[in-house]
This record gives C-alpha cells, structure tokens and sequence, in this order.
C-alpha cells in the first residue's frame, strides 16, 4: 500500500511539475497587435519555442520599425509577406540572423508567422503569413508566432487584386504594431 502512495504520489507530483512547466511557457508568449488598413491581425508570438526570432520581431516593433509598412507580396492560397521598409521584397533592418527551427514547430495550418528570408541565416525583419497548410517550407523559414485573431484580415489581404509580381495594386499597410508582453 505504501509503494502504491508512494507512486501516486511521485506521479502528481510530476503532474503538477508539467503543468507548472506549460504555464510557464504560456505566460512568456507576448502578442503582436497588427492594426492595418484592412483590420486588426492578432498574433501570439512564440517567445518560449523560438525566443531569437520572436525577440528580433518584438524589439523592431517596439522600435516602431514595422510602422507604415506595407504588404509588398500576397499569393492566393499561400500567403502575405510585409516586414520589408522599401516595399520592394529585398530591404530590411541592416542586419541578418540565423534561422531558428526545432521546438515540433510547422507549418502544418493557416495563420503560420514566419521568417522570409532569401536563402539559410538571413532572417531580418520580413515575414509572411499562411493561409493554407505550407509544410513545405518546414525547416527553411523559421516560425515565430500564429494568428490568434484576425484571420479573416489575412485573407482579406491575400485576396487584394494584385500586379503581376503579386504586390497589391492598392497599398495595404501595417499602421502600427504593438506588442502585449
């Protein structure tokens, strides 16, 4: 009866230390407010699976950096890219970092947040958003964070008519971004 107590014991004990652990790693997510001329985009940023790249995004959007840009490229059932300050898909911070993949993250649903990037370590401040499964680009760009609110906006954007270099014919701007720690 003791060893049965005993076992008991241990295993609520490591219950409770897993759900400690899972709050733990919750209460670190901070979220990302995207006020753009076509709504509100509310993502939860994953600062516990992919601290790098979330804090790279975090400390360009408390630096206002992502403030009035637009989304330069929207593909129909793929995604919308925005992050880049001269609008043409191949501007950024003035830096690059590496990629950060692990954690089981993929893109296996829509409203995936993830890293462009031209090639392996070249992260900066580009990102897009999916609006279908991607599973494709698991393990080349590095995800950061889901669409929590605001994936109608998503689609919104996705379905601008756009040129033929998918950038939309009438600008669709990221006003302001705000993070919730």
């Amino acid at each position: 009866m003791r060893r049965i107590m005993g076992t008991i014991g241990l295993l609520g004990g490591v219950v409770l230390m897993a759900a400690a652990a899972h709050g733990e790693g919750e209460a670190k997510r901070s979220k990302a407010i995207i006020e753009t001329t076509k709504g509100t985009i509310t993502i939860e940023l994953y600062n516990d699976l992919a601290p790098k790249t979330a804090a790279n995004f975090v400390k360009l959007a408390n630096q206002g950096f992502y403030n009035g840009i637009i989304f330069h490229r929207v593909i129909p059932n793929f995604m919308v890219q925005t992050g880049d300050p001269t609008g043409t898909g191949t501007g950024g911070p003035g830096y690059a970092f590496e990629d950060e993949f692990g954690a089981g993250l993929t893109h296996s649903q829509p409203g995936t947040v993830s890293m462009a990037n031209s090639g392996p370590n070249t992260n900066g401040s580009q990102f897009f958003i999916t609006v279908v499964p991607t599973p494709w680009l698991d393990g080349r760009h590095a995800i950061f964070g889901h669409v929590i609110a605001g994936q109608d906006v998503v689609t919104a954007i996705v379905n601008a008519q756009r040129n033929a270099q998918d950038r939309p014919l009438q600008d669709i701007t990221m006003t302001t971004v705000t993070i919730q720690e």
